[in-house]
């Protein structure tokens, strides 16, 4: 019955591509009838012209010109057939015409691009995903949820949902129409009761959490109407607090607080312990191509998500090329006075797992803002490669740093050197060379075979 009613659908009304692909069919016939009637005049046989031209002749059509008819009547349809046929495809897949078909083909080409877990928050996660966009749609954003000040704190304490903040820099980075989302997200309000310093885009996924029921839904419903180029997804769904025990044994709760601390951290931890990730954080780790840690605030932005149990477990067994960008300055209150290698090892030493094996360092200092942020206690990170290397990890040295009003970094620069890195480590990983030894026979030398797999 199911395969009867499938079988009908092709009579339905639809793109119009049947009927044209009908007119071809028969244009096509009809070039064949034609043409074999020139053979008829050779001298051969065929007996289904017989029956056409009884047909043609009931009808008073001339006989001797039908080759001619059928073969230009034909050829005609089949070009119109094929012609419109493909017009009526092309139409559904781009109504605007020209520049709905380069969209759809890119569109199918970011598709297939690399599937790249991005992890971290704050601004440094949003600047990477908004280089990678443009290279593929399949990136898994993972992003920390332990921001407890300004307006994400607010709506935490007041409505119990999960800090929006750096959700929404990782959904407005991911959208489509990023200008206008930006402008639209970004804005905080400057008056109103309960409303001044709340951004319009964390009020948006506070009501989307009333409307769906769960932070989670939330989420996806809003990535759906901005229809962002991705997917972004919190380490995890339980609310938590960080700490931090400092090296004189005090202990720091709260991220707003830890930033402020200016001492040397020692630990880091969530309250309470044993917070999970969303199943789906573990699978896109499990299937990624690369997983790239940072940029963002070391202590603030990137190790919260690796406390969550099982996100560092997954990202030491997995496969994929597994990269840290190191940020371009030092943050007061968390790594002052850092070099890159200091970053790396605290990295290292917090997460007690190998969830990098490449490191990327900006190596062109930032020459205009560096007074001003030497005011703020910021100094740009030292490239100490070298100490790096010494830990048995690979260090790609770049120009990837942007001086606008901010120091951070460029979007495109870090986007291509880690497409780059991607590109290398998959050729690797998808060619191997494996050396069979032969024993010598008498006369010969010993052969070796090499076979390379895809």
């Amino acid at each position: 019955m199911t395969e009867a009613l499938r079988f009908m659908r092709w009579f339905t009304p639809g793109l119009g591509v049947k009927r044209w692909l009908l007119l071809a069919v028969v244009g096509a016939l009809l070039t064949f009838n034609g043409a074999t009637r020139w053979f008829v005049a050779e001298g051969a046989h065929l007996p289904f012209n017989e029956y056409v031209d009884a047909v043609m002749a009931d009808f008073g059509v001339p006989l001797h010109v039908l080759s001619y008819v059928f073969v230009a009547l034909g050829v005609v349809m089949v070009y119109l057939g094929i012609g419109l046929f493909i017009r009526s495809i092309v139409v559904a897949i781009a109504p605007k015409g020209r520049e709905d078909i380069v969209d759809a083909l890119m569109d199918r080409r970011l598709r297939t691009g690399y599937k790249i877990v991005a992890i971290g928050g704050g601004t440094g996660l949003s600047t990477l995903l908004r280089g990678l966009k443009r290279s593929t749609t399949n990136l898994t954003a993972v992003v920390t949820v332990s921001d407890d000040g300004g307006s994400s704190g607010r709506l935490q304490k007041e409505l119990g949902i999960l800090p929006p903040g750096d959700i929404r820099n990782c959904l407005v980075a991911l959208a489509d129409d990023e200008a206008l989302v930006t402008d639209l997200f970004q804005y905080r309000f400057s008056e109103g009761e309960g409303l001044t310093g709340h951004s319009f885009g964390n009020l948006f996924l506070a009501a989307m959490t009333g409307i769906t029921g769960n932070f989670d839904k939330a989420v996806k419903e809003s990535s759906r109407v901005l229809n962002i180029k991705g997917r972004v997804l919190p380490a995890t769904l339980e609310t938590v607090r960080l700490c931090a025990t400092l090296a004189d044994g005090t202990i720091v709760r709260g991220e707003t607080n830890i930033s402020k601390s200016h001492g040397p951290i020692v630990r880091l931890s969530l309250e309470p312990a044993g917070a999970r990730p969303p199943t789906e954080v573990l699978e896109a780790i499990e299937t990624a191509d690369a997983i790239v840690l940072g940029p963002g605030s070391l202590y603030t932005s990137i190790l919260p998500n690796f406390l969550v149990d099982g996100i560092a477990q997954a990202v030491a067994r997995s496969g994929a090329l597994k990269v840290y960008v190191c940020n371009v300055m030092t943050q007061p209150g968390e790594t002052d006075a850092f070099t890159a290698s200091a970053h790396v090892r605290a990295l290292l030493e917090q997460t007690e797992r190998a969830i990098c094996d490449t490191v990327v360092i900006n190596e062109e200092p930032p020459r205009r803002l560096l007074e001003a942020y030497a005011v703020e206690g910021q100094i740009p990170v030292k490239p100490d490669r070298a100490e790096i290397e010494a830990m048995g990890l690979r260090v790609i040295g770049a120009s990837v740093v942007s001086e606008t009003s901010t120091v951070r970094h460029d979007p495109a620069r870090l986007a291509d050197v880690i497409l780059r890195l991607i590109d290398e480590h998959v050729a690797q990983r998808s060619s191997f060379v494996r050396q069979i030894g032969t024993l010598p026979t008498s006369g010969t030398a010993a052969t070796v075979e090499i076979e390379a797999a895809r």
